[in-house]
């Protein structure tokens, strides 16, 4: 009776493993891919750098703020 037992038991934890291990490849083919990293770009009037997302364009010139761009405009 007790090999019986000793037996579901290891059938379980074996099902268990197989069940998590699978779980996680699942999730790893769902994850989505990367972002592409973002070109930086220095502001014209103090050098920060910053995500050309983020920054102000003014006469080809990128800026970190707008205070900054009309500095540089007077």
């Amino acid at each position: 009776m007790s090999k019986l037992i000793l037996l579901l038991f290891l059938g379980l934890l074996a099902y268990l493993v197989f069940k998590g291990l699978s779980r996680r490849a699942a999730r790893r083919r769902e994850a989505p891919p990367p972002r592409s990293p973002e070109r930086m770009v220095a502001c014209a009037h103090c050098g920060v750098h910053l995500p050309e997302s983020e920054s102000l364009e003014s006469a080809g010139r990128r800026f970190c703020s707008e205070a900054h761009r009309r500095l540089a405009d007077s």
